[in-house]
């Protein structure tokens, strides 16, 4: 499994998202209050970019008569025909058992140290400047 840095904590704050392409797929990855979540950018009806599409909430079950409103920020909704997929597990919400977006395993780490810059000795000879690389 490849790992890919797509940004920090603090670039990508409560509620926003990023679209990123890792390996050549269109992956949006959205922060729901303090959860990551990735889904592919791409509606299975036909092919739209999902993740450009509004994130909102959806009524829940409720009582005849009664609209109860929650999930704010955890679902998308395709920008060109209103689709609605839940961010948190990729499920449609009109047939989740038949109809998803595909969804990408996200986690938060902390690097244990900055990245090392590959480094070679260098030396000046006869106002000529020379790397020497060891094999």
């Amino acid at each position: 499994m490849a790992k890919h840095v797509v940004a920090t904590t603090s670039e990508l704050t409560a509620g926003q998202r990023k679209i990123v392409s890792l390996e050549g797929i269109s992956i949006g990855v959205f922060n729901v209050g303090g959860q990551y979540y990735a889904v592919k950018n791409s509606c299975p009806h036909q092919q739209a970019p999902l993740c450009v599409g509004r994130v909102t909430g959806t009524t829940l079950p409720s009582k005849p008569g009664e609209f109860l409103y929650g999930r704010e920020g955890e679902i998308i909704r395709c920008p060109w025909h209103g689709w609605e997929f839940d961010l948190t597990n990729g499920q449609s919400l009109f047939d989740p058992n038949r109809c998803w977006v595909k969804t990408y395993e996200v986690g938060v780490e902390t690097p244990d140290e900055p990245p090392k810059l590959e480094t070679f000795p260098v030396e000046v000879e006869e106002e000529q400047v020379v790397v020497f690389i060891k094999r």
